[in-house]
């Protein structure tokens, strides 16, 4: 994994919730309280996340190797692959990115905009709604409706529920991109070939 990848995890995990935190100092009364609300055990959470996590890792796996989607899942992966990462760059990334963008997103914003305001914010950030891209909007949608999902899993479990969630989709997500191949071209020969 490259130094600058690390160094983008490890922001992500540290400055996301540090930010949060300042957006609710000003607009909340009892910020820590607020991004990390939990009402259900910690463990119970983080499996269930977990579990849940895999479910919409899959599903959005499976969105994306669709034939019609290939262009998409062969530019996302060129992206992922050229940051040559390895099995733990893959978890690491995915554990900063879930726990530091979730205390930001559902444990600041969400509060402040509501589930659906920001998870249609948190998709767009992420390029997956692009009016010009119609592709991979379709992604975008069901990635809204899954990080909606995240919202309300956070509403009615706590945040570690929906971090674990977003850590596991990622995880899917990113080991299914690294492996992403370019189909091989056709031969003109290929009917002439014994």
């Amino acid at each position: 994994m490259s130094k600058r990848l690390a160094i983008l995890a490890l922001v992500t995990l540290v400055g996301f919730p540090i930010l949060g935190f300042i957006i609710l100092y000003f607009f909340d009364e009892s910020p820590g309280q607020t991004m990390v609300r939990s009402q259900s055990p910690i463990l119970l959470q983080l499996a269930t996340g977990a579990g849940i996590g895999t479910l919409i890792g899959l599903g959005g796996k499976w969105i994306i190797s669709r034939p019609f989607l290939s262009a998409v899942s062969l530019k996302y992966g060129k992206l992922i692959q050229n940051f040559k990462i390895s099995s733990f760059g893959i978890w690491f990334v995915s554990f900063c990115a879930g726990f530091g963008e979730e205390l930001l997103f559902r444990g600041a914003i969400q509060p402040l905009l509501g589930v659906w305001i920001t998870a249609v914010i948190f998709v767009a950030i992420h390029g997956y709604l692009n009016p010009r891209d119609l592709k991979i909007s379709l992604y975008g949608i069901f990635m809204t409706i899954a990080i909606a999902g995240l919202g309300y899993l956070t509403e009615h479990m706590g945040i570690w529920a929906a971090a674990s969630a977003h850590m596991m989709i990622d995880v899917v997500l990113f080991y299914y991109l690294n492996s992403v191949k370019a189909a091989p071209k056709k031969s003109l020969n290929t009917a002439y070939e014994v």
